[in-house]
């Protein structure tokens, strides 16, 4: 688990590194120069990386197996940031960025795996809200750090979490239920060894055998089955969810504070000084919140959580848009920046209660087992086309709309997509939601039969 968690600080290293970057490169003294386009690429080539990351890891997990594929990853992190370094250009750096943002995508089928065939099923639920704390973590030091290093020394300290990731890894053993699909090995207790040995712990083999089948599918039969997927109402409905709180996610705006949050803070509050603070400020709550989030999901039902969080958060939001619109036009004589800080404050730490953190856990409850094939590229395909528009976006936006311009437009989504989930959404009854949504599928099947029969007596 320790490996994942410190993929997770690094990937906050990744997001919030424009926090450094950006203002180095638009100093009129700085060597290498960016304008608005090459800023925002820089920001937001994440997002490309991220697609190409899953690819990646998945390829490289299925057939080299667990260690090596994360291996492979975090090496490519470390040539990025090295390249960081070294660059004397903007290409340079562009490759780098890349590069270094393979692990935020890459860690996607790692960490499935990871949970399943090394982790205890008792440290699951501890780890999923973890993660997101590790994340935010991450994005706090590198805002830290911002203030005292310069942007190329940054790079270098951004290898240390990855160097020691990998000697982690290097002295893991590889994964029984990885050794068993190569030697198509039975043994129970060579597949418990990672897992503990419990009755809780134990881990099925059959999937790890060779299939005796003679027929072999073809890719024109994989493709058919990929279409025969979209037919089944069911799995519509799952693909609904799925991009709808993708977008709830995206455009809570989370990842894009984490790499404009100077530019942001120094909009909002007119104090480009103080904005430092008010960003380390709004940090350490999101820190907390995620944190905290952990126990509400314990208290609270998931359902109630993300909508009242969620609908919470939303009217914090458009309050802060009024204030800042209202300051901007005159109609309030003096802009009190600790106003708007707090109510930024306050909105990220509903929306990181519920939005966040259940967004990303539904991820990995929505889709049924028999669209495992399908349902995680085209989950992660969508990810990585949201956080490359919103991230590509943003700056452009702020200077033509203004940060209230930028909030509104993002929060009319973020808003629009709550409503139609909470419509569709159904209650989990901490059942998984793929069963749940059959359950419903499946009593509005009876009702609908009832009523004909009904009609037919």
């Amino acid at each position: 688990m320790s490996v994942l968690l410190i993929e997770m600080f690094s990937q906050g290293l990744v997001l919030a590194y424009p926090f450094s970057l950006l203002p180095a490169l638009n100093h009129p003294k700085t060597p290498i120069r960016a304008n608005l386009h090459s800023s925002s690429w820089l920001g937001s080539i994440i997002g490309l990386a991220y697609i190409n990351g899953f690819m990646m890891s998945s390829v490289l997990t299925k057939f080299c197996g667990r260690r090596f594929a994360n291996a492979i990853v975090i090496l490519s992190s470390i040539v990025g940031w090295l390249m960081i370094y070294f660059a004397k250009d903007i290409t340079t750096l562009m490759i780098g960025r890349f590069l270094s943002g393979l692990t935020v995508g890459a860690t996607v089928p790692l960490e499935t795996i990871v949970i399943k065939e090394y982790m205890a099923p008792k440290y699951k639920g501890a780890f999923l809200y973890l993660k997101n704390t590790a994340l935010c973590t991450g994005v706090t030091i590198m805002h830290i750090i911002s203030r005292c290093l310069d942007w190329r020394t940054i790079a270098l300290v951004a290898l240390a979490p990855l160097l020691m990731d990998l000697l982690i890894v290097y002295t893991w053993p590889e994964s029984s239920a990885c050794r068993a699909s190569k030697q198509f090995e039975t043994n129970d207790h060579t597949i418990n060894s990672n897992r503990g040995n419990t009755k809780f712990s134990r881990y099925p083999l059959g999937h790890c055998r060779p299939s005796t089948s003679k027929f072999k599918l073809t890719c024109m039969d994989g493709v058919m089955a990929f279409c025969r997927q979209f037919k089944q109402k069911d799995f519509i409905k799952r693909l609904v969810i799925m991009i709808l709180s993708t977008l709830v996610l995206v455009m809570s705006g989370k990842h894009v504070f984490f790499s404009y949050a100077l530019q942001i803070m120094a909009d909002i509050t007119g104090e480009i000084t103080q904005s430092f603070y008010y960003s380390l400020g709004i940090d350490i709550a999101i820190t907390a919140s995620a944190l905290f989030a952990a126990v509400l999901g314990k208290i609270i039902n998931p359902r109630t959580l993300f909508f009242s969080t969620g609908f919470s958060a939303l009217s914090v939001l458009m309050s802060l848009c009024m204030y800042l619109f209202f300051t901007s036009k005159g109609m309030i004589a003096t802009n009190k920046s600790w106003i708007s800080a707090n109510l930024l404050e306050v909105y990220f730490m509903l929306a990181n209660f519920g939005c966040a953190s259940i967004s990303l856990t539904l991820f990995g409850e929505i889709f049924h087992l028999n669209n495992k094939g399908v349902s995680p590229a085209l989950c992660q395909v969508w990810i990585s086309i949201c956080l490359t528009v919103c991230l590509k976006s943003t700056p452009h936006l702020l200077v033509n709309l203004g940060v209230h311009g930028v909030f509104v437009v993002y929060g009319s989504i973020m808003g629009m997509s709550l409503l139609i989930l909470y419509f569709i959404l159904p209650e989990t009854n901490n059942e998984r939601l793929a069963n749940t949504i059959i359950d419903d599928d499946k009593a509005t099947n009876n009702k609908i039969i009832t009523k004909e029969n009904s009609n037919i007596i």
